[in-house]
């Protein structure tokens, strides 16, 4: 998604929205331990080390909302906060750890498979990708759970900092011709720096805009 794209409006709402007091909910470890459902979910899915709890802490503006850790595979469970509004965010365990034991990637993709298929409100999972290495097979049977389980997502590529605009753009390009044959994969691709922070207003103005195309009859 291009710079612009979005209205003044959009990005007003997306600011307030993210700008409330953000909190920590509940962290579930099996379907049995979800939290009820209430108000409308995003979740972040990605690879292990890929950003997803530093974007969380970045977008919320809190810096130590979501754990952040050097380790692989780290996070275990489903992570839920909310601002106390109609908006909840979800952060996903990474996958694609090659060190995980494989009883343990079982339960992972087990927990991951029963909150998609089971989560009515969620309107749609943002998958992280690392920018500086584009997309990988890991990302793979993601992107398969997701179609199964008829739920919409987007791409966002991290630590776009890290490379250089020409890269960045080449990346986009590479990432946008891999979705357009995944039906569905919603079009466009989003950039951010958790680091520097840029992309965090296009990516809340994209939320606020899901929110809002959500309530249309």
């Amino acid at each position: 998604m291009d710079a612009g794209e979005f209205t003044r409006d959009e990005i007003e709402a997306g600011r307030r929205l993210f700008a409330a007091d953000w909190q920590f909910v509940a962290a579930a470890g099996s379907d049995v331990s979800l939290p009820p459902m209430r108000g409308t979910e995003i979740a972040f899915a990605g690879r292990s080390n890929v950003g997803k709890s530093s974007l969380v802490n970045a977008l919320t503006g809190r810096k130590a909302l979501a754990r952040t850790s050097r380790t692989p595979g780290r996070t275990q469970e489903l992570i839920f906060f909310t601002g106390g509004s109609t908006l909840n965010v979800v952060d996903m365990p990474g996958y694609g750890y090659a060190a995980a034991a494989k009883s343990k990637v079982a339960a992972w993709t087990a927990l991951i498979g029963a909150y998609l298929r089971g989560r009515a409100n969620l309107a749609r999972v943002y998958v992280l990708v690392d920018a500086r290495h584009g997309l990988k097979p890991t990302d793979d049977p993601m992107f398969d759970e997701l179609r199964q389980a008829a739920v919409s997502y987007q791409v966002i590529l991290t630590k776009s900092d890290a490379i250089k605009a020409s890269e960045l753009a080449a990346r986009i390009a590479e990432v946008e011709t891999a979705l357009a044959k995944r039906p569905g994969a919603f079009p466009g691709v989003l950039t951010t720096s958790s680091h520097e922070g840029t992309g965090m207003e296009d990516l809340r103005a994209a939320i606020a805009r899901l929110l809002s195309e959500r309530k249309r009859p």
